[in-house]
């Protein structure tokens, strides 16, 4: 057998991440007390002595979540994983449709690197104008106002969206997450920021919005500079709150008296693309751009009592709560944002709930209502959905936008509660599978609270409905939701309709007084994560129940505590801390990594989700230095992914880099957008 990798299981700050990462990105959550302190059940004690309920599952048409899964197919001459990868036109790569390449193998260069023959390029750089009259990037003289023009900071979800009339051309919408202002700015001094600085800061937070060129005969993109539909929108931006907590007394301060105006959009992490053409935007860590927070709620939300690490409240009230209470209530929504109008100002959609957003992604019923499937980014925190009582209208005339832009105000908000098919005692922590050869379940979905034309009216005793809609955390534990070892990226495929749920990592799962394993988070000390695969009943995703099952439970493959889908362990990749998904145009599924716990960089992978190959993993492409893969977008022939945050590294600095990518020595490091395509113009992976 061979040996396991090497595991950076000493580093105190969750999965592979830097103290420097920690500290900027989510405020150090890590080493604070965990926020869900409630006392509903644990999965772990709800299916302690419960006898298998496969048969009952197995009534249900839609339980059969890939009849394959337990005992894979593998045909022969399948490549390990970390061969030795051949040119295209030297031998037919094996391996699912969409993933014929030669696997990247693990590798810690200060590059993207990719398959033997793709090709790369960047498409832009933190810092590149994109709007009219913004100079060019120079990172000794910038200015908050140069920066408003430029593409921001630390991009992560990405959507490329078509654009008509204007050949070979798209339009490109990116999150800007956080800001590392210790990479930023030359001499910064954590204790004593400049407004300047602090300006900057805002401004490259947010949304960019820029038409990019397609090159005809490969995967290139370039950006189209000064484009009418080019946009950025950061921290002093007008959005508008909207649904049904738009208005309520949490959401006033003084600067908004009738609760409906926030300027900005904080920590925008992975997000979604609508069937009307629309972009979604999760608000994660918001809670640490706040100072002094001092109520229950606040503490739920993971707020902390003294000052902020970048110290905003200095130069604006609003991040001090001692003066603006209501103001963190108006961060932590799903932003709505219509790329096609420049003008439009976006909506913050409270009928989704406020918590730590990963991601929104929506699916439509039958009957063309949308229901958004939702992550809670906290380790113990939940997943949600919610289902629109209003039905899209198809077509582009402006009507039909018009009626499209309110179908997420009006619906019903649900949290969901796992329930294991196993006993509690062949659960034990460890990762090994139960008797029955899989971690699988069922599940229902909690109604919280339900918003219409008339009003809201909420489903759990003792809150209001404002009250669920602003601190959704506290519905969920009312009413026993079960708690998730980090719930990021929720993804419906759109082949299958089933939905794969990202569950980046827990270390604190089974430490201390915390919450021990149970069959949807079988491990304790939970370092390399796991992707749950649920099936709602009758495909029908406004079902108020469903099936779930493990599909992957990250790690070394060598590690008998992981498990792919069934797939022969020895021909696949290794993987660790799942983050964001996306499928192709095959039906599988891309995982990008947020903090590889085994040595590597974090990369891309693809996986097969059906057939003979489900399970079947390959790695695309790794990430300098530092950083971390976000964004994924999987087309015929190219692959988008942000690089966000390289050279973030412990003792780095501008003065000290620890990283060169992707200008060169010399250069400043900074997050970036890259497409990769086949260099002999075929699809991906074929």
């Amino acid at each position: 057998m061979r040996k396991l990798l090497p595991l950076l299981s000493t580093n105190p700050h969750g999965g592979g991440r830097s103290a420097l990462t920690c500290r900027f990105r989510c405020g150090d959550a890590c080493f604070h007390e965990v926020p869900n302190t409630s006392d509903n059940e644990y999965v772990g004690d709800v299916i302690a002595g419960v006898l298998s309920r496969r048969s009952a599952l197995r009534a249900a048409a839609v339980v059969t979540v890939a009849s394959a899964a337990g005992g894979a197919v593998v045909l022969g001459g399948a490549p390990e994983a970390v061969a030795r990868p051949g040119k295209p036109g030297s031998g037919k790569v094996d391996g699912a449709r969409g993933l014929r390449f030669a696997a990247v193998a693990p590798n810690t260069a200060d590059q993207v690197t990719v398959p033997a023959g793709y090709a790369q390029n960047v498409v832009i750089r933190w810092g590149e104008p994109i709007l009219r009259g913004t100079p060019a990037f120079d990172s000794e003289k910038q200015t908050a106002k140069a920066q408003a023009g430029q593409f921001g900071y630390n991009n992560d979800f990405l959507s490329l969206l078509p654009l008509r009339g204007e050949h070979h051309r798209q339009v490109l919408v990116a999150n800007h997450e956080y800001t590392d202002e210790v990479l930023m700015f030359r001499g910064y001094d954590s204790e004593n920021p400049t407004r300047e600085q602090v300006e900057i800061a805002w401004a490259a937070h947010g949304l960019s919005v820029v038409v990019v060129q397609e090159e005809h005969r490969s995967g290139k993109l370039t950006p189209v500079t000064r484009h009418h539909l080019n946009r950025r929108l950061h921290t002093t931006s007008e959005f508008e709150l909207t649904g049904p907590a738009a208005g309520s007394d949490l959401v006033k301060t003084s600067a908004d008296p009738e609760g409906r105006i926030v300027l900005g959009t904080l920590n925008n992490c992975a997000g979604g693309t609508t069937p009307w053409g629309t972009t979604l935007h999760g608000e994660e860590n918001f809670n640490q751009y706040f100072a002094f927070g001092s109520s229950a709620t606040d503490k739920r939300y993971g707020v902390g009592t003294g000052a902020s690490e970048r110290k905003w409240e200095r130069f604006d009230k609003r991040f001090d709560l001692r003066q603006e209470p209501n103001e963190v209530h108006r961060q932590g929504w799903v932003v709505e944002l219509d790329p096609y109008d420049p003008d439009s100002t976006p909506r913050k959609r409270t009928a989704l709930g406020r918590f730590k957003h990963e991601a929104a992604q929506p699916r439509l019923t039958e009957d063309g209502r949308p229901v958004v499937y939702m992550g809670d980014d906290e380790r113990f925190d939940y997943f949600y959905k919610f289902v629109s009582s209003k039905r899209m209208k198809k077509g582009g005339s402006r009507a039909a936008r018009e009626h499209n832009l309110t179908l997420l105000d009006e619906g019903t908000l649900y949290v969901a509660k796992l329930t294991g098919d196993s006993p509690a005692t062949e659960i034990d922590g460890t990762g090994k599978l139960p008797n029955d050869g899989e971690f699988d379940g069922s599940g229902q979905w909690i109604p919280l609270a339900t918003a219409s034309a008339d009003g809201a009216v909420s489903h759990v005793p003792g809150l209001t409905a404002d009250e669920v809609f602003v601190f959704t955390r506290l519905a969920g534990d009312k009413v026993g939701a079960t708690k998730m070892d980090r719930p990021e990226d929720v993804e419906p495929s759109p082949r299958s309709g089933r939905v794969y749920v990202a569950l980046t990592n827990n270390s604190n799962r089974g430490k201390g007084t915390n919450p021990g394993a149970d069959e949807a988070n079988p491990r304790n000390l939970n370092k390399h994560g796991q992707i749950l695969e649920l099936a709602e009943h009758w495909d029908d995703p406004a079902s108020d129940g469903f099936a779930w099952r493990l599909f992957l439970v990250a790690g070394d493959p060598n590690d008998p505590a992981t498990y792919f889908a069934g797939f022969p362990k020895e021909k696949v990749s290794p993987i660790s801390c799942p983050d964001n998904v996306a499928f192709d145009p095959h039906g599988n599924l891309w995982i990008s990594t947020d903090g590889n716990q085994l040595g590597s960089h974090d990369g891309l992978f693809g996986v097969a989700t059906q057939g003979e190959r489900r399970g079947e993993l390959k790695q695309f492409l790794t990430v300098p230095k530092g950083a971390e893969t976000c964004g994924p977008i999987i087309q015929d022939r190219r692959v988008l992914v942000s690089v966000q945050h390289p050279g973030e590294l412990d003792g780095a600095s501008v003065e000290n880099p620890k990283s060169e990518w992707p200008d060169g020595p010399g250069k400043i490091v900074r997050p970036s957008v890259v497409s990769v395509w086949r260099t002999d113009g075929r699809d991906i992976g074929v």
